[in-house]
């Protein structure tokens, strides 16, 4: 159960974190330069 509630509290924080992220870098980089 503890393991359970972990995920179910950690599993959106981490998703939520991620989307911010990316939301806030969406704009910063340039189109021209990947990863290669």
């Amino acid at each position: 159960w503890f393991l359970l509630a972990g995920t179910a509290v950690l599993l959106p924080v981490i998703l939520g974190y991620t989307a911010y992220v990316y939301w806030v870098f969406r704009g910063k980089t340039d189109p021209n330069e990947g990863y290669h």
